[in-house]
């Protein structure tokens, strides 16, 4: 409608260059476009940006909301309003956007665009009396939405005089040119050649290339307050152009930068390993310029005696976390191994100290502890009415506490439990998908910690403790995950000359065992008939032999058990 995409580069889904995005059909990475819109002959400047939905991705949300002076609020006319749909309202109305409801898909035989608009009056409290009616898909409505963005979304403010202030929204890496940086121009402007300032590091550099996103990056040689664009300037550290960062110029500088984004507290740990050791440093690397994209992705060097060398990574949830592995094995090509997701525990020591615990090795010996808390999340689950029983008993499964159920319009309701972020780290998102026949939508927030019953599971193979296996379980599901996983492992573990017990501990004490058999050199082959006495002593020499043998021998456990047992753990726990 706006002349912005040539004809013969439309394709579908346009601002998901990703393959991820395209297969899955779902946003993971904001985009940004510009557009040039004519209305009563006069032309606007329109600058969106397409954000993810995925409570996973809400960081990427916020980050875009606070660059933005207005939001589209998209609603699925038969669907209705999901779970994320309210949490990023939410978020907008705190950033004090100008809000437009749009009812989209009204093309669909299964639309009810008026009980739609009723239902987004009465949970969201928007008034929808003039919401804007539209299917992508057709076309219909699209110049309304454009005429509506001009005319209620308020325009930059005139700034020009002031000292340049430029927000980084977004920033990736090109092997050929370095860190290429999006920003919006609060204050002032920038031109080609200037000389910037990065505030926050105090990094200076030359704009060698600036332009705009339209969607294709194109040359400018001017941006202006409130105009959105690009930047290149040579940079070769990725630490050097973090989102959230102001820019200035060198000689005339800002008197104080701009509110940045608060930082990301990472939900979700797990091991990232890659399968050749020599993989290593491609892997820093390669998480280096992620992070650089992912401003959510955390990540430390770790050790394993089972993985060797490999990173600790903190993610904003399941999804997040799947999503970067795909990258980097897609994007990086590195082939890699993920420990069981864990979560982040709090240890009351008994010298009043408390440490902070994402990996099960580190926690302190149980004579040190006083009590483990978990983190707790409050978890708001929307449904059809039809399915409120399968949801109820999913919670009570997942040790969830029940708050309140309200019916926010005739056939929807709204679940509110109390829940350990453990619980939800497994598959509770594809459980509560299955349950609701793919209608119920979740949404999560982390209130904070709670004491609660948990121990150390340890695995011991043939008497030695395996760390890499070690989990942090409540007390009630110990005994179903120690026997899960020692009857797993003992399908993995090749058999040896000696009999290996393979066992669950919880300090000392054995909950779940079982026992990998011999295999056993038939020694009585040769002989034929015979004295009793003769058989008896060969049988004792191979006795005597494999005593010998289980005192100083050890057990290689391979690599697929350790893949085999992680899979496992994601679905015990």
């Amino acid at each position: 409608m706006t002349g912005t995409v040539q004809k013969r580069d439309m394709k579908q889904q346009f601002l998901d260059n990703m393959d991820l995005e395209r297969e899955r059909g779902i946003t993971i990475k904001l985009q940004a476009a510009r557009m040039r819109y004519i209305m009563n002959n006069e032309p606007y400047c329109l600058n969106l940006i397409d954000t993810p939905g995925h409570v996973d991705f809400s960081y990427e949300v916020s980050r875009s909301l606070a660059a933005c002076e207005g939001a589209l609020l998209v609603v699925d006319a038969s669907q209705g309003v999901e779970a994320q749909t309210l949490a990023n309202v939410y978020l907008a109305l705190e950033s004090n956007l100008e809000i437009i409801p749009v009812l989209n898909k009204i093309d669909l035989p299964g639309a009810e665009p008026d009980r739609i608009a009723q239902e987004i009056e009465e949970i969201i409290g928007l008034d929808c009396s003039n919401a804007i009616r539209c299917s992508a898909k057709e076309g219909i409505g699209i110049i309304e939405i454009l005429d509506a963005i001009v005319t209620k979304v308020p325009p930059p403010k005139d700034t020009l005089k002031n000292p340049l202030r430029a927000l980084i929204f977004d920033s990736y890496y090109d092997a050929y040119r370095g860190v290429i940086v999006y920003f919006r121009v609060i204050d002032g402007s920038i031109r080609k050649g200037d000389k910037i300032c990065f505030m926050a590091n105090k990094k200076e550099y030359v704009a060698d290339e600036i332009g705009v996103l339209s969607p294709n990056q194109m040359e400018a040689d001017e941006l202006h307050a409130g105009e959105v664009g690009y930047l290149s300037a040579s940079i070769r550290s990725v630490a050097d152009a973090r989102v959230g960062d102001t820019i200035t110029h060198f000689a005339k500088r800002a008197e104080s930068a701009l509110p940045g984004y608060s930082e990301a507290t990472p939900m979700v740990f797990c091991g990232l390993f890659p399968l050749e050791a020599d993989q290593f440093e491609e892997l820093r690397e390669a998480l280096g310029r992620l992070q650089l994209n992912d401003a959510a992705l955390k990540f430390e060097p770790e050790s394993s005696s089972a993985m060797g060398f490999g990173f600790r990574c903190g993610f904003l949830g399941l999804l997040h976390m799947e999503i970067v592995q795909e990258r980097l094995e897609r994007e990086y090509n590195l082939n890699l191994i993920i420990t069981a997701p864990s979560v982040v525990y709090r240890v009351n020591c008994s010298n009043n100290e408390t440490v902070e615990c994402s990996n099960p090795s580190l926690l302190p010996e149980p004579g040190k502890r006083r009590s483990i808390e978990e983190p707790y999340v409050k978890i708001e689950l929307l449904t059809p009415k039809d399915y409120i029983g399968p949801i109820m008993e999913l919670g009570q499964e997942r040790r969830g506490e029940f708050k309140e159920m309200n019916y926010i319009t005739e056939n929807r309701a709204k679940l509110t439990y109390m829940l350990p972020l453990a619980e939800m780290v497994g598959d509770f998102f594809d459980q509560l998908k299955s349950r609701s026949k793919g209608y119920a939508s979740m949404e999560y927030s982390v209130v904070g910690y709670r004491v609660s019953d948990l121990v150390k599971l340890d695995i011991q193979i043939n008497g030695e403790p395996v760390e890499a296996l070690s989990t942090i379980v409540h007390k009630e599901k110990a005994y179903t995950v120690g026997r899960a996983l020692t009857q797993k492992l003992k399908e993995l573990i090749p058999r040896q000359m000696f009999k290996i017990p393979i066992q669950a501990c919880i300090g000392a004490k054995v909950i779940a065992s079982e026992a990998l058999s011999a295999i056993r050199k038939d020694v009585l082959s040769k002989c034929y008939g015979g004295d009793i006495s003769r058989k008896k002593k060969l049988l004792k020499k191979q006795a005597e032999g494999k005593k010998r043998m289980k005192a100083i021998g050890r057990v290689e456990v391979p690599q697929e058990a350790f893949m085999a047992v992680l899979k496992l753990e994601k679905e015990v726990l």
